[in-house]
């Protein structure tokens, strides 16, 4: 960082021709008060987001990189300004806090070996260093919104049951599926060629499932290059908020018998199947309350951030160059 601005500074005492000023605006994505955020910086941030973006129309591609960049730019600035107010108040974090917060996220994803973690980190374009430093500025930040929001953010026994009526509600008219997939895997540095080229294979595989008489669960064992090949692509019974997002909204829009168009996750192109539907019952309010009263605080928090954000963002020098 301080050599990038090195460079900004001589440009600026020395002059240049175009192609100097254009190459520093290209690096430079916001300036906050004296702070420089990098435009590699939105780059990094935003890399798996990017990944995941799979539309056949290049202006969309390009509308939803362009606000995928925003976003990611105004959460960078959000962040510069927190950490003005967390060296402010001298807010620390030790390297004891850092490892617990690691071998939380190791024990959540069941990951025992040090270097399965790291390759995983390495699939998302991260070294060990960049995301200890990134759990470090959370530790920091959640101790400098506790001071700050902490006080404002409160749940009442009215807004729980409130939360429940309306998730009771969504949950009778919901449904468990059934489902089996058939992946084919991209590499997380695969170019968007090879990416193509791994659609097309999962496009030419949802159109020969859909033939009349296929046997989905031995087109699976044949094709799938997933670790429930074995089982016909089995993924049994789930309910809503269990699979990833996008692999979600397909398995619930879909009839049962249905043959999806492929669907991108992070392991590459699904193709699902539906093979059975049924009703669930809601949940009790005792069992949900532990749930629902974390929700409401995380989506109470996030409202306090962004006006405690806006609040910094009047008062300090944002100059946004992105």
């Amino acid at each position: 960082m301080k050599k990038l601005v090195a460079v900004i500074a001589a440009a600026a005492l020395f002059g240049g021709g175009t192609a100097a000023r254009a190459e520093m605006v290209d690096r430079v994505a916001a300036v906050v008060n004296r702070d420089i955020i990098a435009l590699s910086e939105v780059q990094q941030r935003v890399a798996p987001e990017l990944s995941r973006i799979n539309s056949p129309d290049p202006k969309k591609r390009a509308e939803q990189r362009a606000l995928l960049m925003k976003t990611a730019l105004d959460t960078l600035i959000g962040e510069k300004l927190m950490e003005g107010e967390i060296a402010q108040l001298g807010i620390t974090a030790t390297e004891a806090e850092v490892d617990e917060l690691v071998a939380d996220v190791r024990q959540q994803n069941n990951i025992t070996e040090p270097a399965q973690f790291e390759q995983l980190l390495a699939g998302e374009g991260l070294t060990m260093a960049a995301y200890r430093d990134m759990l470090r500025k959370r530790i920091l930040r959640d101790r400098l919104l506790r001071v700050k929001i902490g006080p404002k953010v409160k749940v009442t026994e009215e807004d729980l049951k409130a939360a429940y009526a309306q998730f009771a509600r969504m949950e009778s008219e919901d449904s468990e599926v059934h489902a089996r997939h058939i992946l084919v895997q991209v590499d997380p540095k695969a170019t968007p060629e090879q990416v193509e080229a791994a659609r097309k294979r999962a496009e030419a595989i949802a159109v020969e499932a859909r033939r009349p008489g296929m046997d989905f669960s031995a087109l699976a064992r044949a094709r799938s290059e997933g670790p429930s090949a074995s089982d016909g692509g089995d993924l049994g019974w789930f309910k809503r908020g269990v699979m990833v997002p996008a692999f979600e909204r397909v398995a619930f829009t879909l009839k049962e018998g249905e043959v999806s168009e492929p669907v991108r996750t992070n392991f590459g192109w699904h193709v699902l199947k539906v093979e059975e539907k049924r009703a669930v019952a809601a949940t009790s309010y005792e069992e949900m309350r532990p749930k629902l009263e974390a929700k409401l605080y995380q989506e109470k928090t996030e409202k306090f951030l962004e006006q405690y954000v806006a609040e910094l963002r009047q008062k300090a020098s944002v100059e946004v160059k992105l």
